[in-house]
């Protein structure tokens, strides 16, 4: 239960636990009256250990993007010199987005629907933009996790399927050339990797495109029915039990990866790989296409503007500094897609050195593809290639489903912090429902064109869409809730305001990088293709509909808001402030008279921009109230 409490005149909370004039457009601010606030009183959920949260975020930021996509954009962006533009691209946008999220979730303590009402309240479109946003993620994303379990069962055996040329589903073009003397490799020849993925797991052959995808393949339908049942279980009792499985699932892939890469490194090739990957082309920097891969590489590999660590961060304590967390897990995010790049290209290396090609020759497959096709080619023809297989997939598995975990329990936040009285005791069936949701949505990943699928999903259900909420938050937070308040909160939290480096990174730098990768997306949409498919035209069509059909609730809510809200859109009375005025006024300690000299927004706006405060119980004590009946 939530109780309502009064705050007198007297009542000034140290930092912006100072709170503003009631929504209640009936109330003059020309008289000393109460000002109702909200305090949380709810018994909320709380990680059992510091160590459960920090993993928790490792392991949703840490995820299949930073094994395939950093190193794939590292090397076709000038190697070494990219480096420069992803680490500006870091400090100026993507940490301080990063730390926005989790100081806001901490303070507020709900997830990414109702944070909205104690933000500004028009903007609540947003958290209902994010909870479809990570539906269609779900969609696409667990079915990459069940092509890797697939190839994880496939993997017990002492000749790996993908290692020849002799199997049932394998065509003329395959070309084994490991081992082999005389072997010319061509255009059309097609490796047994290529073909046991595209032919075995996929059977993408069997499918003309997104006009005939064919049928449900059962043996991906079965493992995706598996990974589903291990995040059930995961989530179904909240952070209690989700904390202890991410020990596992976020630290094995650290196992794994420092073991993979001991491995590469004594491969022979694999200097020429490592070369390839660092080697700065300095020119590449004169390029805009650069600085917007690393805009968005930074952003995607982070994750904020997912409502993941608004869910994540509103289970720690109050006085948790969670400053410090964002700058280790941002630290820790960007060192393994480092590190990952070198396990990828000391292999990556050793295959041109096989094939005796040049590595740029080998390093043309990219996202998926490098995982399914590139790498465990080059596993299969390893000394203890059945042992390095199975630790592979297993480290695929387990970055996929950390993300999984997050991407869902923002969702399973959102909604119970939103409806509390229907779900807040019956989460277990919530969540069972919202897997089953998921499972169902994804059926059409797993047909035989279900790569066509997965890719458009990728494209345009996430894609501009999340940028574009990650950009509205930040402009919601900075300059209409206003960075002087959210300043606050985070002293009130941590003792210690926020630096000018992140006070301007917040108002500017930060909303104007989302922006650059939102207008640089748009004007250079390149062509969407899978393999040899090219997407048609329609498709095109479809796949921004999917993207606006998240992000319409945004303008919708705010319409929603401004017709149900009453008070007049054209009348000025009884004074109401704008918000940010009002916590300067209350930060200032003014009296009721200074009110007069505030500015004035029309009545239904000013209600709709004004957020109703919510005082954390660590603090409720130290404040002088009387509960009202």
């Amino acid at each position: 239960p939530r109780c309502r409490l009064w705050l007198s005149d007297s009542a000034v909370m140290a930092g912006s636990l100072t709170h503003h004039s009631s929504p209640n457009p009936g109330y003059s601010t020309n008289n000393a009256v109460p000002v109702p606030v909200i305090t949380q009183t709810e018994s909320r959920d709380k990680w059992s250990k510091k160590m459960d949260f920090l993993l928790s975020v490792i392991g949703f930021a840490v995820d299949l993007g930073n094994v395939w996509r950093f190193p794939y954009i590292c090397y076709q962006n000038g190697g070494g010199a990219f480096l420069i533009p992803y680490i500006l691209m870091a400090i100026f946008g993507g940490v301080p987005l990063f730390y926005m999220e989790l100081a806001l979730g901490q303070f507020h303590r709900t997830g990414a629907i109702s944070i909205w009402k104690h933000i500004c309240p028009i903007f609540k479109g947003i958290g209902y933009a994010i909870c479809i946003i990570a539906l269609y993620v779900s969609f696409y994303y667990n079915t990459i996790i069940a092509w890797a379990l697939f190839y994880f069962y496939s993997s017990f055996s002492s000749i790996l399927p993908w290692t020849n040329c002799d199997n049932v589903w394998n065509t003329p073009d395959c070309t084994n050339y490991f081992g082999m003397d005389n072997i010319t490799w061509t255009n059309a020849s097609r490796s047994p990797a290529e073909e046991f993925y595209t032919r075995n797991v996929l059977e993408i052959h069997k499918s003309s495109g997104l006009r005939d995808v064919g049928g449900v393949r059962w043996q991906l339908m079965l493992c995706l029915f598996l990974i589903f049942t291990i995040v059930y279980f995961s989530l179904w009792k909240g952070v209690k039990t989700s904390g202890k499985v991410v020990w596992v699932t976020a630290t094995l892939p650290y196992i794994v990866l420092f073991i993979l890469l001991i491995r590469g490194a004594t491969l022979p090739g694999a200097w020429r790989g490592v070369v390839f990957y660092l080697k700065p082309q300095w020119g590449k920097l004169l390029e805009t296409s650069v600085w917007v891969d690393a805009a968005a590489q930074i952003f995607f590999s982070l994750g904020p503007g997912f409502g993941v660590l608004l869910a994540l961060s509103s289970y720690n304590s109050f006085t948790n500094n969670c400053y410090r967390d964002a700058i280790v897990t941002s630290l820790v995010n960007c060192l393994t897609s480092f590190v990952s790049g070198f396990v990828i290209f000391t292999v990556l290396g050793y295959m041109a050195e096989m094939r005796q090609v040049e590595v740029e020759d080998v390093a043309r497959d990219k996202g998926p593809s490098l995982l399914f096709i590139t790498y465990p080619e080059a596993i299969a023809n390893m000394m203890g290639s059945t042992f390095f297989a199975i630790i592979f997939f297993v480290m695929m598995i387990t970055l996929g489903l950390d993300s999984t975990f997050g991407g869902l329990e923002a969702i399973i936040t959102a909604v119970l912090d939103e409806y509390p009285d229907q779900f807040y005791h019956r989460r277990e069936l919530f969540v069972l429902c919202l897997v089953v949701v998921c499972f169902l949505g994804s059926l059409s990943t797993l047909t035989n064109g279900g790569a066509y699928v997965v890719k458009l999903l990728e494209e345009f259900g996430v894609g501009s869409s999340i940028i574009a909420v990650g950009f509205l938050e930040a402009i919601a937070v900075s300059w209409f809730y206003g960075i002087h308040r959210f300043s606050n909160d985070v002293q009130a939290m941590l003792g210690k305001a926020p630096g000018l480096f992140w006070k301007v990174c917040w108002v500017a730098i930060s909303p104007a990088f989302l922006a650059y990768i939102i207008v640089s997306s748009l004007l250079k949409a390149p062509p969407l293709a899978l393999f040899d498919y090219k997407y048609p035209d329609w498709s095109i069509i479809v796949g921004y509909i999917v993207g606006l059909s998240s992000f319409i609730w945004v303008p919708i809510y705010m319409v929603y808001k401004l017709v149900w809200t009453p008070g007049s859109l054209k009348q000025v009375g009884g004074c109401v402030q704008s918000p940010e005025t009002v916590s300067d006024a209350f930060s200032s300690n003014l009296t009721s008279a200074s009110f007069a000299r505030v500015p004035c927004f029309p009545q239904r706006l000013a209600v709709c921009l004004r957020p109703e405060r919510t005082i954390p119980d660590i603090h409720a004590e130290n404040l002088n109230m009387a509960t009202v009946p």
